[in-house]
């Protein structure tokens, strides 16, 4: 049975970051997560540092925040733990949402229960998993809310994955894909968008007739990219890579925060089923080129460029970001798509400068510790 939804307060926003856990000898992910969890669990922090997947992996994660700057600081705060513990076991740590050279074969459980239980269920499927992505929830005021919320952000989604693309490299090879992460998530049967629904009750149904098939135990077996998480009273977007600074990770957040309020106070979007027409093709599209491909409107049929479409969001969201204190992040935001310059597009003219994907990732650890990006 699906847990009721906790009602949280509208707008406020939680970043989950899944990180890269790398040694400095060739910056391939290293086995170090549970001795990271050893060396922090003593240090006073708001949020979180959690085991992810596999020992490669690990999570950072904000309190309850109601702005950008909040936000910011949290993650700053996390990201300065987790170093200073990095430094001490001569580990790295990193941003982006893939890791370069890792062989998917390679990977292990982190040993957790739910871990070991998928591991079982998706074999191959889940080594693959080792991928690092950005979570936002955003708090709605009650499930019905939620759900309108979820859909009507779901026009976006090209945005965001657009904005935090940065898994262009996978497995030593350039994909021609800005955001390849993606990629390793389609194959799971339970990925992809979550149906039209914009009634609880009526998602409650769809729960409990999947819960009856035994292929669902809980909503955390739905992989899709704007879930309902009840038991924070959230709505959480999923699609995004892990950004190379926590910087631009919570000027993220703060374009998610006012993008809701939008939504939700003024509602622009007529919520239809037909919205997913062109769902799968906008997303291919913001994975495949980044800022540069093109998104069609579902509800007039145009097409634009992502980076466009961002530029005329930020003028219609302005007033919100405002009211939310959120207009530095969106400041970030702009500049850099104006400037055109994303994380998956540095990370290949730093492999161009260097020819060597063990040098990009050392440069991303720089980075991520607050390093001022190399040209």
């Amino acid at each position: 049975m699906l847990q009721p939804f906790a009602s949280s307060d509208p707008f406020t926003i939680g970043v989950e970051l899944e990180v890269q856990v790398v040694n400095t000898h060739d910056y391939n992910l290293t086995k170090a997560t549970t001795e990271l969890l050893n060396r922090v669990k003593e240090e006073s922090f708001a949020g979180a540092i959690n085991p992810e997947t596999t020992e490669g992996m690990i999570e950072l994660s904000t309190g309850v925040c109601k702005d950008f700057d909040q936000v910011r600081s949290e993650l700053q705060v996390l990201r300065d733990t987790l170093v200073r513990a990095a430094d001490f076991l001569n580990v790295g740590v990193c941003g982006g949402g893939t890791n370069f050279f890792q062989n998917w074969y390679d990977q292990r459980s982190d040993g957790r229960e739910r871990s070991e239980y998928l591991m079982g269920l998706y074999g191959a499927l889940y080594q693959q998993f080792t991928i690092f992505g950005q979570h936002v929830h955003v708090g709605c005021s009650d499930p019905d809310t939620a759900l309108v919320l979820l859909h009507s952000l779901s026009r976006y989604v090209p945005h965001f994955i657009a904005l935090a693309a940065s898994s262009p490299f996978v497995q030593g090879s350039d994909t021609q894909f800005q955001c390849a992460r993606l990629n390793s998530v389609a194959p799971f049967p339970l990925s992809g968008r979550a149906p039209f629904m914009t009634s609880w009750s009526e998602f409650e149904q769809y729960f409990d007739r999947m819960t009856n098939t035994g292929l669902v135990k809980s909503l955390k077996d739905f992989y899709w990219d704007i879930r309902p998480s009840p038991g924070y009273g959230t709505i959480e977007i999923r699609v995004m890579d892990t950004p190379l600074r926590v910087e631009w990770a919570a000027a993220i957040a703060a374009y998610i925060q006012a993008l809701a309020r939008y939504l939700l106070v003024e509602k622009p979007v007529r919520l239809s089923e037909r919205d997913y027409e062109v769902y799968r093709t906008n997303r291919f599209m913001a994975c495949r080129f980044g800022l540069d491909g093109t998104c069609v409107n579902p509800q007039t049929g145009q097409s634009a460029t992502i980076r466009s479409d961002i530029l005329a969001t930020l003028d219609a969201i302005a007033s919100h970001a405002q009211a939310l204190g959120a207009a530095e992040g969106l400041d970030i935001i702009r500049r850099s798509v104006v400037s055109g310059l994303s994380d998956a597009m540095w990370l290949r003219r730093i492999y161009g400068a260097h020819d060597s994907l063990h040098e990009v990732v050392r440069q991303q650890c720089r980075v991520w510790r607050g390093a001022q990006m190399p040209e």
